[in-house]
């Protein structure tokens, strides 16, 4: 059966937006490996080992715990029914908040790379933030077979 165009677009805008963050993060690792101090394993341990983990488990607790599974589908499914993803507006307010993610990730290499403190946690904070938002867009997948839902969405 064919969605309509309003599901559509938000599904489109959660697939997206994973997309998005996950080049932002390859971006500022890259950058990352240009510019912080220290030797190729300590940058690899702090940009994609400890936040590798932190997105496994932002993505794998919300699907694998049901309360948490509940929790987050429902806050996917009032965020259709608020219009996210659906206007200019909405999808110029996600782009924004994902440029101001970037742009502390890219300061925080910045300062570190100038004797500031080493950037450990804004990388496994974005890559959890990644693992939330790739949990969201499987959940759209989840979604779209409820029977509650399948009626509003479908044409």
């Amino acid at each position: 059966m064919a969605h309509t165009p309003a599901w559509r677009n938000f599904k489109r805008t959660e697939d997206l937006t994973v997309v998005t963050a996950g080049l932002i993060y390859a971006g500022a690792v890259v950058h990352a490996f240009d510019r912080l101090p220290g030797g190729f394993a300590l940058i690899a341990e702090r940009t994609l080992l400890w936040p590798g983990i932190f997105l496994s488990l932002s993505l794998g607790a919300p699907l694998a715990v049901g309360v948490l599974r509940r929790t987050l589908a429902r806050y996917v499914w009032m965020s259709f029914r608020a219009g996210f993803g659906q206007t200019a507006q909405s999808i110029l307010t996600g782009v924004a908040l994902l440029a101001g993610a970037a742009a502390f990730m890219y300061w925080q290499i910045s300062s570190a790379a100038n004797g500031g403190r080493y950037p450990a946690g804004v990388f496994s904070g974005y890559a959890a933030g990644i693992g939330i938002l790739a949990a969201q867009a499987a959940l759209v997948r989840v979604l779209e077979k409820h029977p509650e839902v399948r009626r509003e969405i479908e044409v």
